[in-house]
């Protein structure tokens, strides 16, 4: 299981669309090139570095062995560690749920 955090307007566009494409807060896959997860220990210290301040929030689990598209462990920049990378969007039948978080 991976995880992704998400605003929940941007989740609902996603189950509108049948596909979930929302890379990282206000940025789309389109634009970032994969959409960024998080494994079970690291997604907590995601959520206090780079969503603090998010009132709504929603941490959707996601099922790798649904995912059409690859799945990377990447190193980027300065991060301390891997983080698991989807490079295409998330079906919506791979999110097992979807936990309001705040």
């Amino acid at each position: 299981m991976i995880f992704h955090l998400t605003e929940p307007a941007r989740w609902q566009q996603s189950l509108a669309e049948g596909l979930h494409t929302g890379s990282t807060r206000g940025v789309e896959l389109a634009q970032e090139g994969y959409i960024h997860c998080s494994t079970a220990e690291q997604w907590p210290g995601v959520v206090e570095r780079f969503y603090a301040d998010a009132t709504e929030l929603l941490l959707l689990h996601v099922d790798e062995s649904q995912l059409d598209a690859p799945l990377v462990y990447e190193q980027l920049g300065d991060a301390p560690e891997s983080f698991p990378h989807v490079y295409g969007p998330i079906p919506i039948t791979a999110v097992v749920q979807a936990e309001r978080i705040r």
